[in-house]
């Protein structure tokens, strides 16, 4: 009994949300985006966020990243600089693809050969090894978002200082949402190979529950707006008719909250 609660404090939870809300505006006027969310993601977690449109999911990633600050509540931070990656790559179009990987260890102060081997080896890992020279409008979109997944690793990679030993957060919002159907697939596949291979936890926000279930171990439904966590679900290793099973009942879960949405 001892030895299991020991085990419990030595988690490491990159991001822990305590009784979190977020309003915009002031008095009648105010929109509250977010109201009482109590969420945490340890260390290496892959977890996936759904919710109707307007539910707050964007918002709840901007208040991880330091982009907005909560009106309510507490937001503990345990790991490396959260980095980001949106539905648009985003990428300086005047810089190579090298040059965007780059971009964040420059701004931290690397030195330039490091930088360099660093946007190299990132780059290696996308699968983009040789296409460092290219700018983005020689780049497919598919490439695109690689480079920019790319780029968000380089921007959590920082162990030194205040960073030293602590975990590294990748926020995703709904990245993989303008390509088409085959390179969305193909992309789901090559970011689990990276999450495996980098150890990086992970907060995905996503509309496609196939999608959540494929990449997620732990799926979050929010409520319409104001969003609060209504539910999870444990969806680490799933395949076969288990998966479908889960699909089907989170689909059901996620149409009763917009239904109750379209309703208010």
């Amino acid at each position: 009994m001892t030895a299991t609660v020991e085990v419990e404090q030595t988690v490491v939870r990159p991001v822990q949300f305590h009784q979190v809300g977020k309003a915009f505006g002031h008095g009648r006027n105010a929109v509250v985006a977010l109201e009482q969310v109590d969420l945490d993601v340890a260390a290496g977690e892959f977890v996936c966020l759904l919710g109707a449109s307007g539910c707050g999911k964007t918002t709840l990633l901007n208040l991880v990243a330091g982009l907005d600050k909560p009106t309510a509540g507490r937001i503990e931070l345990h790991s490396s600089r959260p980095a980001v990656v949106f539905q648009e790559a985003a990428l300086m179009p005047w810089l190579t693809a090298a040059g965007n990987v780059e971009l964040p260890l420059r701004m931290a102060g690397v030195p330039k050969a490091e930088r360099r081997a660093k946007a190299a080896e990132l780059l290696e890992l996308v699968r983009l090894g040789g296409l460092g020279d290219k700018r983005p409008h020689e780049l497919s979109g598919g490439m695109r978002q690689r480079v920019a997944l790319a780029r968000a690793l380089a921007s959590t990679d920082d162990n030194t200082g205040a960073n030293a030993g602590k975990p590294s957060l990748l926020l995703m919002d709904e990245p993989f949402s303008a390509l088409d159907a085959i390179t969305r697939d193909v992309l789901q596949g090559e970011l689990l190979r990276i999450w495996r291979a980098t150890g990086t936890a992970i907060l995905f926000v996503t509309h496609d529950v196939r999608e959540a279930v494929r990449l997620g171990q732990r799926v979050v439904l929010l409520s319409s707006r104001p969003g609060r966590v209504v539910r999870q679900w444990d969806v680490d290793g799933l395949s076969g008719s288990a998966e479908v099973g889960a699909v089907d009942e989170i689909n059901a879960a996620l149409r009763k909250v917009i239904s109750s949405h379209a309703a208010a």
